[in-house]
């Protein structure tokens, strides 16, 4: 089969995992403190048409072909997200670098940027600070945050709330693993977490920050995208063709 069929094939790979992404960022841009993923692509090593004659020609003349695209980097986008006044008490805001952290039920922690938080009250004198999952949100010391719980009023001392909540920083947040749930997993690139430098953040309470999906570039990106795709269709396609040809010919 010709190097034509393998080229297009590569684009359609390539750029169907482009849609998706894409099109991931566009289901989630009305998602609390979501984080929008880039997709970059580059073209496969080229190779020399003519050795001999390349020889005699200097690098920037030399005549090659290209071997198709790949997908190069899907890194994440951490800019900051719009401010969402919400004037609840438990909605929490990170301007600027950090990330909340969540406990799991199994052990493990997540993090996330969505500081849409609530209570969870547990047996009779008992309340704890979680996500809308039931998570428990931590503090700087990696431990659920117990709230201050007046069980005859069914109230909590909310000014306590923030001073107690944890902020973590990586050393490399691109190296996070995504979750289903649109937080964050500690990875071998990422780094360990450490509680993060509080002149690299402000803690807002009563707000919430927007995702940062900008949707007329998502839009104009999933055209791009979707053109690309239908000329690596039409690669395959006509290589198909000439393949049938060539056969045809034989015969």
């Amino acid at each position: 089969m010709n190097k034509a069929f393998y080229t297009g094939a590569s684009g359609l790979r390539a750029y169907q995992t482009g849609i998706d992404i894409i099109g991931h960022n566009i289901s989630n841009s009305q998602t609390t403190g979501f984080k929008a993923t880039k997709p970059e692509f580059r073209e496969l090593i080229n190779s020399n048409m003519d050795v001999n004659k390349n020889r005699e020609l200097a690098d920037n003349e030399k005549i090659k072909e290209g071997n198709g695209v790949r997908m190069w980097h899907d890194d994440l986008n951490f800019t900051q997200g719009n401010f969402n006044a919400t004037d609840y008490p438990l909605d929490f805001l990170i301007a600027g670098d950090g990330f909340f952290a969540l406990r799991n039920d199994d052990g493990t922690i997540e993090y996330t940027r969505n500081g849409s938080f609530d209570v969870s009250i547990e047996g009779e004198n008992a309340a704890f600070l979680v996500n809308a999952d039931g998570k428990y949100v931590l503090d700087q010391l990696n431990q659920p945050i117990q709230l201050d719980y007046i069980p005859e009023t069914r109230s909590i001392d909310v000014e306590k709330v923030k001073p107690r909540l944890g902020v973590f920083s990586f050393t490399n947040p691109n190296g996070l693993t995504r979750t289903d749930g649109g937080s964050f997993l500690v990875s071998n690139n990422s780094g360990a977490p450490e509680n993060a430098d509080p002149g690299k953040y402000t803690l807002y309470q009563g707000s919430l920050e927007s995702s940062n999906v900008q949707l007329s570039q998502e839009m104009t990106n999933l055209i791009i995208a979707q053109r690309s795709y239908q000329f690596a269709t039409k690669v395959v396609t006509t290589s198909d063709e000439i393949e049938q040809l060539v056969n045809s010919l034989r015969g």
